[in-house]
Formats: C-alpha cells, sequence, structure tokens
C-alpha cells in the first residue's frame, strides 16, 4: 500500500509498505500499523478500504481491544480532512462495520459490514465505502475478471447513479454510465 506523509515543513515523503492489519474484519489486510500521530506507540494505522493500493483511510491511538479513538479518511485530494467518529467505519480492530446502510442495485434498503452481497449472487465481494461518514454508503467496488466496476451516489440521496468501470485494473476509470433510477 502506498502512503505519503508530510514533515510539517513542507516536504513529504512516498511510502509502499505491505499492509499488516484485518483493520475493516473482512479477514483480508488492509492497514498499516505505524505511529501516525507521534506518540512513540504504533497504535495508528493507515488503511486501504477501496483496494486500490492507496491509504485512504486514518485511524488514531487503537487501544489494545481494537477500538480507535479517530477515524480519517482522505477527501479525494491527497489530505485526511474528513473527521468522523460514524459507525460506518469499523469500531474495532477485527471487527465488520454493523451501521453501514445502503441500498441495492434493486432499490432495496439493506445494513452490514463493508463487504456485501450486492448483486444478490449470494457471495459478499463488493466492499462499501461511506465517504462523507453519514453512516450511508456512497460508494461501492468491486473486483473481478473483468478489472474493476464501482458505483456512486453522486447526489446523496442513497441510490447509485453513475456506474464507472476499469477494465485494465490501473485506479482510474475507463468507462462511466448512467444509472436508470428504480421506480
Amino acid at each position: 500500500m502506498e502512503y505519503c506523509l508530510g514533515a510539517g515543513d513542507g516536504s513529504a515523503t512516498m511510502w509502499d509498505r505491505g499492509p499488516d492489519l484485518d483493520l475493516d474484519g473482512d479477514g483480508r489486510l488492509d492497514a498499516v500499523s505505524l505511529d501516525f500521530d507521534g506518540d512513540g506507540l504504533a497504535d495508528d494505522a493507515l488503511a486501504d478500504f477501496d483496494g486500490d493500493g492507496i491509504a485512504d483511510h486514518a485511524v488514531l491511538d487503537l487501544d489494545n481491544d481494537g477500538t480507535a479513538e479517530s477515524y480519517f479518511t482522505d477527501d479525494g485530494s491527497g489530505t485526511w480532512s474528513v473527521a468522523t467518529d460514524s459507525p460506518a467505519r469499523p469500531p474495532r480492530l477485527g471487527q465488520p462495520a454493523p451501521g453501514l446502510r445502503w441500498f441495492g442495485l434493486d432499490g432495496v434498503e439493506h445494513t452490514g459490514g463493508s463487504l456485501v452481497d450486492f448483486d444478490a449472487d449470494g457471495k459478499p465481494e463488493v466492499r462499501l465505502l461511506d465517504s462523507d461518514g453519514n453512516g450511508l454508503a456512497d460508494r461501492a467496488i468491486t473486483f473481478g475478471g473483468n478489472g474493476v466496476t464501482g458505483y456512486v451516489d453522486t447526489d446523496g440521496d442513497g441510490r447509485w447513479d453513475v456506474k464507472l468501470t476499469d477494465t485494465d485494473s490501473d485506479g482510474t476509470a475507463d468507462a462511466a454510465s448512467a444509472l436508470q433510477p428504480k421506480t
């Protein structure tokens, strides 16, 4: 996983390190432990919940039982600007996110963890993200034989508005299509 940390003097260093923590409890390593806040303890983590190989969540002060004091998300600009204590973020190391609400492609509302059966095929293979911390998923990402497919709720109403496809898995969408709302 790649991550970039600034030194406070305007300089920054890029790091690339394999994940060593399962922060969201889905059985896959998705975070690196480190001393992010400078307290001398490796009780913080940077996580890659969207699976693109780049850190998108910072977690501060994981207690011995896995409870985190603070969560921050990358707003897309490369800065940790969105602080949240939402139940949409996993509250304990190794435990799923219980309070995340999401809508399936059929428009039916569900609740559950960050890895779900999005298309009702019986396999929990889609990672949900709540980028604004309101407890409602606004991004859905799946990895398959045809690359990466993502769904985005662009207007915050809980319904999926755009489908993105990255057929070569390079992290950049190759196609986008508007989804028709379910009536």
